[in-house]
């Protein structure tokens, strides 16, 4: 999932590997002083959307949940490294067979921790695996969505260690895959497996699907889940494939933009040609796509492409209140980017471009001569790469023909064209005073000893809103990553610390959703 980018708050996360072991042991023990087990993950952070109510006493059971997690923190992330040593790139067809390894390994793991009926359902890509416990009579169901494929590891040189060989640095775990997805999903195995390992049961059902092609458009599970409906019934989905606002700031996400792609190309001539014996004669594809991609936005960051809001929903005032009460520093953030300045549509500030405003982005450009020395050539082609992130209300097949409308007017005619719709997913975005919803931030503040924060999310998971539409099923995002731990990019990592205690937190979300 492409994530929310970076920014530091006053001082960094302290709770490292180190510290960590003790402050999980403290939920442990918070049965006998509970009002004393406030752990501090950083900056801690009030907002009105905060409604939970203070630490309950965990059970009998929950105890020997949280004490088992926390004697088996070390063997967790050995078997991590395991799992991320799998490069189940699906983007690249040289690791196909990594990715249905891949697939495998993960259908062995449910099944060691006590998961029952799993099973690789094939798809026209990689496999889907399923597995299940249904033992909770009378309890809700949770249906748990997760991906076991990873992105490609480009620039490789920008690695500091190797992407598939992890690497434990300063209380964080550095692999790819690491935040995005498979260090999460892997929490919730062992979240799983200390509920069945010492009680022998889970709070409530759950029924887990995973997916190999997340980072390439889950070309095929929108099928997969109307093919399966009646076997994915369920009361909630629940994901954990997005960041926190921040280290030390629990949250939980209530909105997803959508995202349409593209790849634009453009041919001048049969060849490239010499720019001496040619240049005033032919259009220069290179320029011509400059000049078409010139004209998306105008000055001031708006969109240009006819009809491209006209079904914006509006950010409510509410939440342009309550976000400014967040712990966010736009220069902080910028310094942290490498940024100069920050830039965006105008009117409105960050946090809201990010989260609640759609975009349109050149994700990549490639034509002529692009080596080291000179070569004085009109290229023949030129191709670009371009996305555009949604809000709600925003349909991505009415934005892809707007889009590709739009591109067909501007482009000259001394150049052919072609536009491919490559993938997209529509927004989504659920009222976060729900029952799950709440569940869900009560099991946060057990994990990580604050109440969470809830925020919207730059990125997508098209599934979600497959999810509600399909499934008819509310969704909690239950994501502990950092904004900072470079997931899609060289030395993606995971803080260790937010790993036990999602574990710690998931173990609590079982229970938490049992109760509701």
């Amino acid at each position: 999932m492409a994530r929310f980018v970076p920014f530091d708050l006053a001082r960094k996360y302290e709770a490292k590997w180190d510290r960590s072991s003790e402050c999980l042991a403290n939920v442990a023990d918070s049965a006998e002083h509970p009002q004393s087990t406030r752990r501090t993950f950083g900056a801690i952070c009030t907002s009105t959307f905060s409604t939970f109510s203070t630490f309950s006493t965990p059970s009998t059971d929950m105890n020997a949940v949280i004490d088992f997690i926390n004697t088996n923190r070390d063997k967790y992330v050995d078997e991590l490294k395991a799992y991320l040593a799998i490069p189940s790139i699906s983007a690249l067809p040289q690791h196909a067979a990594d990715v249905k390894r891949c697939a495998e390994w993960t259908a062995d793991e449910m099944r060691r921790i006590g998961m029952e009926n799993v099973k690789l359902v094939e798809t026209p890509g990689y496999p889907v695996v399923y597995g299940d416990w249904l033992h909770a009579e009378g309890a809700p169901t949770i249906l748990f969505y997760g991906h076991y494929d990873v992105q490609p590891v480009d620039p490789l040189d920008l690695w500091e260690s190797p992407p598939f060989e992890a690497t434990v640095r300063d209380g964080e775990i550095y692999a790819r895959g690491a935040a995005d997805d498979k260090g999460q999903v892997f929490m919730h195995f062992k979240a799983i497996e200390a509920h069945l390992k010492q009680n022998g049961k889970l709070p409530c059902n759950i029924k887990i699907i995973l997916e190999g092609e997340e980072e390439v458009g889950s070309a095929n599970l929108d099928n997969f889940v109307k093919a399966h409906k009646d076997e994915l019934k369920a009361d909630v989905v629940v994901i954990s494939d997005s960041p926190m606002f921040d280290r030390g700031i629990p949250s939980i996400c209530y909105g997803l933009r959508g995202l349409v792609y593209f790849q634009i190309d453009l041919r001048g001539t049969k060849s490239d040609l010499h720019s001496g014996s040619f240049g005033g004669a032919v259009a220069n594809p290179a320029f011509v796509l400059a000049n078409v991609l010139a004209q998306m936005k105008d000055r001031g960051g708006h969109i240009k492409i006819p009809g491209f809001y006209d079904d914006v929903r509006d950010l409510r005032e509410e939440e342009r209140e309550q976000w400014k009460r967040l712990p966010f520093n736009e220069k902080r953030y910028a310094k942290e980017l490498g940024a100069p300045r920050l830039w965006g549509e105008t009117g409105y500030s960050t946090l809201e471009r990010v989260w609640a405003r759609p975009t349109f982005e050149v994700n990549g450009i490639l034509s002529g001569f692009t080596g080291e020395g000179a070569k004085t050539v009109i290229p023949a082609v030129a191709m670009a790469k371009v996305s555009m992130r949604l809000v709600p209300n925003q349909d991505p097949d009415k934005i892809a023909q707007l889009f590709e409308d739009y591109v067909k007017k501007v482009a000259p005619k001394t150049v052919e064209v072609k536009v491919t719709r490559m993938h997209g997913g529509k927004p989504w975005m659920t009222d976060f005073d729900n029952k799950y919803v709440q569940a869900a931030g009560r099991a946060i503040k057990q994990g990580f000893g604050q109440e969470p924060v809830f925020n919207r999310e730059g990125g997508s998971i098209p599934v979600v809103a497959t999810f509600q539409e399909i499934l008819g099923l509310p969704s909690v995002l239950f994501g502990v990553g950092l904004p900072d731990e470079n997931a899609h990019a060289p030395n993606e990592k995971l803080d260790l610390g937010n790993f036990h205690g999602g574990i710690i937190a998931s173990a609590f979300l079982y229970d938490e959703i049992a109760k509701s």
